[in-house]
């Protein structure tokens, strides 16, 4: 009879078991669609911040209004640019205290599994860790992965740790555009420690070198050629250089490989003044080696400190970053004025004719920029006064 009962009303008389449909009744009362469960709601909308709320929340060490803030520097929308520096200038007298290190090292060498093992030995030694995870973006659709947190699992639900993955945006140098805001805002937070992790390495990933204080590069055994085309991008730039995986059957070449960079090293002037890099070994899996290295970064920054050298490179940096930011702005003045745009596309159509040299046609994109941005802006400042 139950049967009978959940049979759909198309199913012929005396049917046999070919027909196997079979209908569930309805819920009385239900609403159509419902099921008899309540719809469930979308969770509110984050409500928007003040700079002071930002502030406040930043300066408390307040994890989920530092992930914002972040996010409010890293934003290319221009309505957020003045509120971002407005933050940032807010909270500068609170930066400064932490020790900033950067680490890279060619794809494959454990650099988030490294992070991950010294992070969480820095926190069971009660400090406060960040984080700053930079991923490559697309050249193409401009994505990215940003899967470096995952690798982190441990750290990730350590609460005095703090991990943040970040596009590169296509910015050559092995980190993103606002890494200086981020890691201030970090600093800010309280966190003593901020590990700076680059794309991979190259010729070009060596912009990290001009805003961390000490220069960590993960190398791997049986690099091979590979050591001669990193050696002038960041070998000699390198405060440290740590053989990764010297566990199992691989320690004795990564004692090996260690024995090979110290004489590299040996002959190579040294990136910070008044200190010796060498290389070192450990193993992220078993931790082995990462205490050592833990001391040496320790060692660095009382040494550097002492001579001085610590707070010169940090004030180089500033007005390097000062620098760069100018840089930025005169070339996102040139690419967005729209008379210099036209002028562009011309001389690039007369280049591709072959009608003008690229020499020729540099000049004219020159002349071109002083014509419509540099001029005009003298004509404007003559008009003002």
């Amino acid at each position: 009879m139950a049967s009978e009962k959940y049979k759909p009303e198309w199913t012929p008389k005396d049917a046999g078991s070919e027909f196997a449909g079979r209908v569930m009744p309805g819920v009385s009362g239900a609403s159509e669609g419902g099921g008899g469960h309540t719809a469930r709601r979308r969770p509110p909308r984050a409500r928007r911040l003040s700079l002071d709320d930002y502030e406040e929340g930043v300066l408390r060490g307040d994890r989920v209004i530092l992930a914002r803030a972040i996010t409010l520097v890293e934003s290319n929308n221009p309505g957020h640019f003045n509120d971002a520096q407005e933050l940032i200038q807010r909270i500068l007298p609170h930066t400064g205290r932490a020790i900033r290190v950067g680490i890279t090292g060619i794809p494959g060498a454990g650099k988030s599994t490294f992070i991950e093992a010294l992070g969480c030995y820095l926190t069971e030694e009660e400090k406060k860790v960040a984080v700053l995870a930079v991923d490559p973006s697309s050249t193409i659709s401009g994505g990215s992965i940003l899967g470096d947190k995952t690798r982190m699992e441990k750290l990730a639900r350590d609460p005095r740790a703090f991990i943040r993955p970040s596009p590169s945006g296509g910015t050559l140098g092995g980190v993103t555009r606002k890494s200086r805001e981020t890691m201030l805002l970090c600093e800010a937070a309280g966190y003593d420690v901020i590990l700076v992790e680059t794309v991979g390495v190259g010729q070009s990933e060596t912009t990290v070198r001009s805003m961390v204080d000490f220069f960590l590069l993960l190398v791997v055994t049986g690099a091979g050629d590979d050591l001669q085309g990193i050696k002038k991008g960041v070998i000699e730039l390198s405060d440290a250089i740590l053989v990764n995986k010297a566990d199992g059957d691989n320690k004795r070449r990564a004692l090996a490989t260690k024995a090979d960079y110290n004489q590299i090293l040996h002959y190579l002037r040294p990136a910070t003044e008044g200190w010796t890099p060498k290389a070192y070994t450990c193993s992220s899996l078993t931790g082995e080696g990462i205490e050592e290295m833990w001391r040496v970064i320790a060692d660095f920054r009382e040494q550097v400190t002492a001579s001085g050298f610590f707070q010169r490179r940090r004030n180089g940096q500033t007005l390097e970053w000062v620098d760069s930011m100018a840089d930025e702005y005169i070339h996102s003045r040139i690419t967005q004025n729209p008379d210099i745009s036209a002028c562009r596309e011309t001389i690039r159509k007369q280049v591709l004719q072959g009608d003008m040299t690229a020499t020729r046609a540099a000049e004219a994109l020159i002349d071109a920029m002083e014509k419509h941005l540099f001029s005009a802006g003298r004509r404007e400042n003559a008009g003002e006064e």
